[in-house]
């Protein structure tokens, strides 16, 4: 996707400096991500290495106890300080269910999508057909916020409006 940006088509309004300024920004993100990597990887499992919908570089790495998971983003603009910039963390509550107990982390940068997609490949990696997790009446402020990031991502949301409370299930 970055490189695509750094090509030049005859449609393309992009002078040299631009260039020069996005090629540059790619080798910071390529150094980081390297730095980054091998700092992640003493603690946690790198699982992946993505793109946010601003074509920006992230780490993914991963938690697993067999009891709980935790699917972790970090970005290659910073350095990596113990930290991570995003997580999704879940629990497997059988052999056929994760429930996502929390997704900390800012909003509209594309981490969550990053995770989800994460979360929906391990499921499907260890056979479990079932992703749920709640909508708590605290996530009532941006509930058609939510409603819409789950169901862009096939889950199915149910929600009770007099209860300000839901769920979401993802079936594979």
């Amino acid at each position: 996707m970055f490189y695509n940006r750094l090509l030049v088509d005859e449609n393309d309004s992009k002078d040299p400096k631009e260039l020069k300024q996005d090629l540059a920004e790619l080798e910071f993100q390529l150094f980081r991500m390297q730095e980054n990597i091998k700092e992640i990887s003493k603690a946690k499992q790198v699982i992946g290495i993505d793109q946010t919908k601003d074509e920006k570089w992230v780490i993914v790495s991963a938690e697993d106890d067999g009891n709980q998971c935790k699917i972790m983003v970090n970005d290659c603009e910073t350095p990596y300080n113990g930290q991570w910039d995003f997580a999704l963390q879940a629990v497997y509550k059988d052999e056929d269910n994760i429930h996502i107990g929390d997704i900390k982390g800012p909003a509209n940068k594309g981490y969550g999508s990053i995770c989800i997609n994460y979360l929906k490949d391990l499921a499907r990696d260890q056979n479990i057909p079932y992703i749920t997790g709640d909508i708590a009446e605290r996530d009532w402020d941006h509930v058609d916020r939510l409603i819409y990031f789950y169901e862009k991502h096939d889950f199915r949301v149910e929600l009770d409006n007099c209860d300000r409370s839901g769920e979401i299930i993802w079936f594979e």
